[in-house]
């Protein structure tokens, strides 16, 4: 019988996706996506994240983003709430799995491009809006993460990324070190994860998903990002029809 027991020695990474961002403006045109900037909700959504790590008094030794506007202003608003003044490291193998030209696709093909690319254990081969594939964006977005864990410099992490990318990363998390693809897992604008994880390949714990501080128990939410992006769409077109 054993006469001693030291407990493992895992890490802390919180993960979360930018603010909210508006795509089409008010006249139903799309704005682009690549410098789109955080909206009037989607401040509040990161302001209200950095006041949950600084309540909780949560410093962080390495702050990493995509790069994306949306990302580094998500992350200076929660610094910014916590009082930490830290360089922002960028890592664009982190940007958002990349969509390709809708007006390449059929009609009859672009609703089902948005509204089942998401639909539960989603295959490697499914491109996303006629873009990248899932095994593509698998293939970009795990090896930066083995890196993260090959650097032993940092006890508490925070990555500011995208809902595409977070359902890759949280499904490889949820699997013990898998390459899956969970399209169902919700990624709400602004929300925290939280996953420790240990020295040993398959040592992941997932001990905090998709909560939203703004809204905890997303009571006025029941519908997903790409069903609701689906709707401006559909806006969008037919503004440009009249």
């Amino acid at each position: 019988m054993t006469t001693s027991y030291e407990l493992p020695k895992r890490r802390r990474i919180f993960l979360m996706r930018h603010g909210d961002v508006t795509y089409f403006d008010a006249s139903g045109r799309a704005i682009d996506p690549e410098g789109v900037p955080l909206n009037e909700r989607g401040r509040e959504e990161a302001g209200a994240a950095g006041r949950e790590f600084r309540a909780q008094q949560i410093r962080f030794d390495k702050v990493i983003v995509s790069g994306l506007p949306r990302t580094i202003e998500t992350a200076q608003r929660v610094l910014a709430e916590t009082g930490q003044q830290i360089d922002i490291d960028i890592w664009p193998e982190w940007q958002e799995i990349r969509g390709g030209r809708l007006s390449d696709l059929p009609a009859q093909d672009v609703e089902r491009a948005f509204l089942s690319v998401f639909d539960g254990i989603v295959p490697e081969t499914t491109s996303f809006l006629g873009g990248e594939t899932i095994g593509e964006l698998l293939d970009r977005v795990l090896p930066p993460l083995q890196s993260l864990r090959d650097d032993a410099s940092w006890d508490t992490v925070l990555l500011v990324l995208h809902g595409g990318v977070n359902r890759a990363l949280l499904s490889h998390a949820i699997t013990s070190g898998g390459r899956t693809f969970f399209g169902h897992l919700s990624q709400t604008t602004g929300c925290i994860n939280a996953l420790d994880v240990g020295d040993k390949p398959g040592d992941w714990v997932i001990r905090a998903l998709n909560h939203s501080p703004p809204s905890p128990l997303h009571a006025a939410v029941r519908n997903t990002t790409m069903e609701l992006l689906y709707a401006q769409f559909v806006r969008f077109k037919s503004h440009m029809k009249s």
